[in-house]
């Protein structure tokens, strides 16, 4: 069972988007998955995703409103196979959390190249939330294809 880690800023949009859609699209794939997000801050520990974010989910059939947020924690580096990081702050930032130790990060939408982004805007700021989606699900399909053809 491949265990895969979505991280962000806050744990509270972009993450918990890409955890609930890839749950969803690899469930209908048939994979054996384990899924979860972080953040690399804490300050939003415990609370649900940003309501914009469940609301836009939920219009395309995507449920996120179990989720709750969570920091990264070091253990997280042993325990998860792949680990994406919605921008290159937040790769940054866990790249040093990892200290050289377990899985290395990756950015979520190099999984995309066709496309030209690196980083997933943070609907926080820009309000963007289902732009957000499109960008998850596009990456989330390309993550299935490639567990699926492992």
């Amino acid at each position: 069972m491949t265990a895969v880690l979505f991280v962000c800023l806050g744990n509270i949009c972009r993450s918990p988007t890409a955890e609930g859609v890839f749950r969803a699209m690899a469930a209908r794939a048939g994979l054996s998955v384990t899924v979860d997000s972080a953040g690399t801050g804490g300050w939003h520990a415990g609370e649900p995703p940003h309501p914009p974010s469940v609301a836009a989910a939920l219009r395309r059939g995507y449920d996120l409103r179990q989720q709750r947020a969570r920091q990264v924690r070091p253990e997280d580096f042993t325990r998860f196979d792949l680990i994406y990081a919605m921008d290159r702050r937040n790769l940054q930032d866990l790249t040093d959390l990892r200290k050289g130790q377990g899985t290395r990060p990756a950015l979520f939408l190099d999984l995309v190249p066709q496309l030209g982004l690196r980083d997933m805007p943070d609907p926080w700021y820009t309000g963007e939330f289902d732009r957000v989606l499109d960008l998850v699900e596009a990456a989330s399909q390309a993550l299935v294809r490639r567990l699926s053809a492992t």
